[in-house]
């Protein structure tokens, strides 16, 4: 029953998204619009064809940590450190900024001071996957673009594992996923990365040089190379993206690094089908009428202000201003991250349920309407005009 269940829902899925898909682009729209319609057509919340789209969100999460890893595979490390020193400034103020906006507008519609604390939380970061998705292989691998967007979601992304160590500690709740001090990161990422560079060193590039010929191995490795950094850094208190990101810098040296990255793509674009369905499937359109005045503002205030204040703060770093806009509008979106955020502080009864909808419904609005942005303005993958579309 429970492989009948899985086959359909893929069935649902593929086949879905290609019918979507295929209307998408005859009428020009983002093919990741078309991902997340199908989720809220075919979820529990609309057809309720899949009941229970948990499983498949789980599954989903593993074309983040791909996406992290295949980033890793092609940024040195000593280009990496640089990108962090020059983004840790404009991550730590924006950060502060974006939050300072969420917590006005959540207080100015009437939300409790908890709440507007946690939607202003929420608000702080930007989508890992929208930006880089988005984002020309060409440009995220081999232009500053790319290393600067890479520099500030790392950062935003430590920040984020901060704020959910801080609200685990918070409330009451039987789930003890976020009890982790809140020392701990600092100690486990220098740990982790050293543990890292000892098993590249000493064990994998042996491997890799003795069995190089071996194509079937050397995806294997990459794949269990990655999941298993991915769990380690989950286990002493990171995420498993970071965990994935360090897997793919400590192995970037390796001569194969470009082989594992052509490699693994598809299965990355695989679950992160997965992950645009999971989050339209999730979403209780029922309840949307509660929440849709306030996040419509906030959504627009995030679309709106994000560019503006990335552009200014870059641009004082002596950013070119058409860099510093295209970084803005790219960044200019919430986080998985803030969807998380919702999820730990509803769960430990810190946030209300009508504040977890207004994050949730703020996540797709600014999902959908800052993938147009970029889709119809800038080079990307999916882009729908021909001059602006670049693999």
């Amino acid at each position: 029953m429970v492989a009948h269940d899985l086959i359909f829902s893929f069935f649902l899925i593929f086949t879905g998204a290609l019918v979507l898909a295929t209307v998408a682009l005859y009428t020009k729209q983002p093919v990741i619009i078309a991902y997340i319609a199908l989720g809220a057509i075919v979820g529990p919340y609309g057809l309720s064809l899949i009941e229970e789209p948990k499983l498949l969100g789980e599954m989903s999460h593993i074309g983040i940590i791909f996406l992290l890893f295949l980033l890793g595979l092609d940024m040195q490390p000593s280009n990496l450190l640089a990108v962090l020193r020059k983004a840790t400034l404009v991550a730590i103020i924006s950060c502060a900024l974006f939050f300072g906006i969420g917590f006005g507008i959540a207080l100015a519609f009437s939300h409790s001071t908890m709440d507007s604390l946690v939607i202003g939380l929420a608000m702080m970061f930007s989508s890992t996957i929208i930006g880089l998705k988005l984002l020309p292989t060409t440009v995220l691998h081999h232009k500053h673009v790319g290393e600067l967007m890479v520099g500030l979601l790392l950062l935003q992304d430590l920040i984020a594992i901060l704020t959910l160590i801080l609200l685990g500690s918070l409330g009451s709740s039987s789930s003890s996923d976020f009890s982790t001090p809140i020392w701990q990161p600092f100690v486990a990422l220098p740990l982790l990365v050293i543990a890292s560079y000892l098993m590249v060193k000493g064990l994998l590039l042996p491997l890799i040089r003795k069995f190089d010929h071996f194509q079937e191995y050397l995806f294997i490795l990459a794949i269990g190379w990655c999941l298993a950094m991915a769990e380690g850094a989950q286990a002493v208190g990171l995420t498993r993206e970071i965990g994935a990101f360090i897997a793919g810098v400590t192995l970037a040296t390796s001569p194969i690094a470009q082989y594992i990255a052509i490699s693994l793509k598809p299965l990355r674009d695989f679950f992160l089908v997965l992950f645009f369905f999971a989050l339209g499937a999730g979403f209780n359109f029922e309840l949307l009428s509660q929440v849709i005045l306030p996040a419509a503002v906030l959504a627009g205030a995030i679309l709106l202000l994000k560019p503006v204040i990335f552009r200014y703060l870059l641009g004082n770093m002596s950013e070119r201003p058409s860099l510093a806009w295209d970084v803005g509008f790219r960044l200019g979106q919430i986080s998985e991250f803030s969807l998380l955020i919702a999820f730990v502080a509803f769960e430990r009864s810190i946030l209300s349920e009508q504040g977890s909808l207004l994050i949730q419904a703020t996540a797709i609005i600014t999902f959908a309407l800052s993938s147009y942005i970029v889709v119809f303005n800038y080079p990307s993958p999916i882009a729908v005009n021909d001059k602006l579309r670049r693999d």
